[in-house]
């Protein structure tokens, strides 16, 4: 199957390919608004995520490692960053639309706690009894509800390409489906036991290809491991031996950086071959037809998907479980734990237009409104929220 041009041309990447989404057909907004003269629907959603309260905040947001352990370490905002630059190499070479792809990659994270998985490991046991919480749905809330920013709706009324997307980039809903993406849903279908697109695909796959490899850096950084603990491991061995070989005098910096550099580009070759095998193997001849395919049409053969496992196993067993993350981990959960116990007890202490979000102290309501306040909390901004509630000789009210 041909990956040249047979549709219309996308704004910023040429033109694209039969089975891509197209923006001049997309099935629109929730709230109808009028086209623009210069962006397609695609880059408008880009372009508001971009400038939204919830991307900014990203940037003091734990990856791995919280804002305060040092100012080098990957927060969700780089990740982010680095997600959308992999996605559009990908989503061009698939002839894809590129700004679909990037949207999608961008708003990814917008639902994540402060502390990484920490945090949401706390917020959703504290919410047990209200259909717990999950980072995803959590997204799909900051995007159409929490977001106040225009005169005629609340969130940031993306197309309905955008928004499954984001809900499904790492495959259909039709287990435990979260109450809100249920619910909203219902109300604007978003096909939850479908695909979706190949932009969306390769979105979660480009956040696989940044979050080993930049975990890696950072764990190198981090002093977790050293260089030569990565030599025995697939994928990253073979790369290390031949920069080794080829810059024998190289600082490990250096050798290191040039090692995941080679790594991440051989990871993306491989992305995009077996996704093309895939395509000319299924011939999909609208974005529908990979929806209703039934498995994904963007992966990574098995000479990487099989390694990739041994390379998580690596980073879980040295780095996510090393005993100096999990400590801060456990201060993590504590902090949310805390904020989440402290607000709820003495609802006077939230910002006044959080305060009308409440009902009753017991309704899930309730609780989900002082989930929503700390889940947009910046680390430090949780930080000195613990500090001013809990600490009886703050100043601070």
């Amino acid at each position: 199957m041909s990956n040249g041009p047979t549709g219309p041309s996308g704004v910023s990447g040429g033109p694209i390919s039969r089975y891509a989404c197209h923006p001049a057909t997309s099935r629109g907004r929730r709230h109808k608004e009028a086209s623009s003269p210069l962006r397609s629907p695609f880059q408008r959603d880009r372009d508001r995520i971009v400038h939204s309260t919830a991307f900014r905040r990203l940037e003091y947001k734990t990856q791995v490692f919280v804002n305060h352990e040092g100012d080098h370490f990957r927060t969700r905002l780089t990740h982010s960053l680095e997600v959308a630059q992999i996605t559009r190499t990908a989503a061009r070479a698939l002839g894809l639309d590129e700004d679909l792809a990037e949207a999608v990659a961008l708003a990814h994270d917008l639902g994540h706690t402060p502390f990484g998985h920490a945090g949401e490991e706390a917020l959703d046991g504290m919410l047990a009894g209200h259909g717990g919480f999950d980072h995803n749905a959590q997204t799909l809330r900051v995007v159409t509800l929490l977001e106040r920013r225009y005169a005629e709706f609340d969130g940031l009324n993306l197309t309905w390409e955008t928004l499954e997307g984001v809900v499904k980039h790492n495959g259909p809903l039709s287990a435990r489906i979260p109450p809100y993406v249920a619910a909203y849903a219902a109300e604007h279908d978003l096909w939850l036991d479908s695909h979706a697109s190949a932009e969306a695909q390769v979105a979660a796959l480009a956040d696989d290809i940044a979050y080993t490899n930049h975990d890696l850096d950072d764990g190198l950084r981090a002093g977790l491991f050293e260089l030569d603990d990565l030599g025995g491991l697939p994928l990253v061995g073979p790369a290390l031996e031949g920069v080794t070989r080829r810059y024998p005098d190289a600082e490990p910096q250096r050798r290191a950086h040039e090692t995941l550099r080679q790594l991440i580009g051989a990871m993306v070759v491989d992305l995009v071959e077996e996704s093309r095998r895939r395509l000319a193997e299924t011939a999909p001849a609208h974005a529908d037809d990979i929806r209703a395919l039934g498995r994904p049409v963007v992966g990574f053969s098995p000479q990487v998907a099989e390694p990739l496992q041994e390379l998580r196993g690596f980073l879980q067993n040295r780095m996510y479980s090393h005993y100096k993350v999990q400590r801060m981990a456990r201060k993590a959960h504590r902090v949310v734990q805390d904020l989440f116990s402290g607000l709820r007890d003495r609802p006077e202490r939230l910002p006044a237009d959080w305060r009308a979000r409440l009902g009753e102290p017991d309704e899930a309501r309730t609780a989900q409104a002082i989930a929503d306040y700390i889940a947009g909390m910046t680390d430090r901004f949780a930080f000195d929220e613990h500090e001013r509630l809990m600490n009886p000789t703050s100043r601070e009210p």
